[in-house]
């Protein structure tokens, strides 16, 4: 398992957006610590479920059926829910780690367009891959995994100082963005795929919204970068370093 620690590029401008976000996130998780036992029904009714989108709800689910405007509320709301103490703290850390100089590139409204949208496009996803499924899906992934995308077609010669877990032997190297990323993308799918054969009752991880998120973000990168809208990617000889 690959962890980043930090990348090796300073951004250009304050990332207020990205940290925003992230401000956003942690007053919703506080918000869900103070409901309690409660926070169950605020994910029935406040998560994306992808059976309420395609309106295969079943009747004794208990669940609130909305139209296509509520939907596309949950689907806002539930990128800034989360469903515990790992999940809120491991996705805001690759949004620390990555979404400042995205911003960066992209400006600030460019770059929470991108964010929401990705996190969209990752429900989207993870609804075509289980469209009959009524397990909230919650979490900040998605839009994350969006920004992640965009980071690699940007940044592909970033270096990014990593945690390796390798069983018991724990290392810290230096890799690449298009190497760290790539692989995160690939093990996202193979996940993915294998996951397609639990019911979709069944709750876990969306590895489809990773999958749909990475490549919306890269696809807004590339469209951009072919319209002469954002500075070509960075090169190995370019890098600017933290301090």
């Amino acid at each position: 398992m690959l962890f980043p620690i930090r990348d090796s590029i300073a951004p250009r401008i304050t990332p207020v957006v990205n940290i925003g976000l992230i401000v956003a996130c942690s007053v919703a998780f506080v918000y869900q610590l103070v409901l309690g036992s409660d926070v169950e029904r605020l994910f029935f009714a406040a998560a994306f479920i992808p059976a309420r989108l395609f309106g295969s709800l079943p009747a004794a689910a208990g669940i609130p059926d909305y139209g296509i405007a509520g939907n596309l509320v949950t689907i806002l709301l539930s990128m800034f829910l989360h469903g515990g103490w790992l999940h809120i703290i491991g996705n805001m850390w690759f949004l620390y780690v990555f979404g400042d100089n995205v911003e960066s590139a992209l400006g600030h409204l460019r770059y929470l367009l991108l964010y929401l949208g990705g996190g969209a496009a990752a429900a989207l996803a993870h609804a075509l891959t289980q469209p009959s499924s009524t397990v909230p899906t919650v979490g900040a992934s998605g839009a994350i995994a969006a920004v992640l995308g965009a980071y690699l077609v940007m940044y592909p010669h970033s270096r990014i100082h990593t945690l390796v877990f390798l069983g018991f032997f724990i290392t810290v190297t230096e890799l690449p963005a298009l190497a760290m990323l790539g692989f995160w993308f690939v093990l996202q799918f193979f996940e993915g795929a294998l996951s397609l054969a639990a019911r979709p009752e069944v709750g876990g991880v969306a590895w489809f919204a990773h999958v749909g998120g990475f490549l919306a973000g890269a696809a807004v990168a590339w469209w951009l970068r072919a319209r002469g809208r954002l500075e070509r990617p960075v090169s190995r000889y370019q890098i600017w370093y933290r301090h």
